[in-house]
């Protein structure tokens, strides 16, 4: 049985491309949500096994909504993916309880690793 993935993502192509960079793997994306309004609330209703987040969307941004997401749920797996490099971010993201940061551009192993290293 595949993993379930929730991308959060205001880009629809990003959602694409990590549908693309999937295929043929253990992961499948079973939700994807365009702010962090909806993850919050989508978080409820699909139980993912990990999720990506992205930093920088409309509303509140990811870092704020993986915090909301890991008070509700102590367990989820939040992957940050961005391209944001700057080490404060990165150490916000580790502060706030998400398993690893992935830069953007993503790359088919990175993804996967980075997934995968979550779920450890």
């Amino acid at each position: 049985m595949k993993k379930k993935l929730m991308v959060v993502d205001d880009s629809r192509m990003m959602e694409l491309q990590i549908c693309k960079l999937l295929e043929d793997s253990e992961f499948e994306v079973a939700a994807y949500c365009e702010n962090g309004e909806e993850a919050i609330t989508r978080y409820e209703e699909i139980h993912p096994d990990v999720v990506t987040m992205d930093i920088i969307m409309p509303g509140i941004d990811g870092l704020e909504t993986a915090q909301i997401i890991l008070e509700d749920h102590p367990e989820a797996r939040i992957v940050v993916v961005s391209a944001l490099t700057d080490e404060g971010t990165v150490s916000e993201a580790a502060g706030i309880g998400a398993k690893t940061f992935l830069y953007k551009p993503l790359t088919r192993e990175g993804l996967i690793g980075a997934l995968e290293q979550a779920l450890a």
